[in-house]
């Protein structure tokens, strides 16, 4: 190719505006999944106690209800990414 070419080629890239398809708050979601975080921190953890010092089908049960709200704060984080 010739130099011309290439610096139009060159100028017109550089010039060319970005076009942003993602959201344009990337921290819309972030004090829900915060919310949705420390739940399930205190959910697995009021799980693993209940697990231990009480009823173990009921620790189980607890567990897999904390266990479902982080897989809806993954699908916002890699939803809303």
């Amino acid at each position: 190719m010739e130099k011309e070419k290439v610096d139009k080629i060159v100028e017109e890239t550089l010039e060319r505006p970005i076009h942003h398809s993602k959201e344009e708050n990337p921290k819309r979601y972030l004090a829900l999944r915060n919310i949705l975080n420390i739940i399930f921190m205190i959910g697995a953890l009021v799980g693993l106690l209940i697990y231990l010092f009480s009823d173990e089908f009921s620790g189980t049960i607890v567990i897999m209800a904390a266990m479902a709200i982080k897989i809806i704060e993954s699908v916002l984080r890699i939803t809303y990414r």
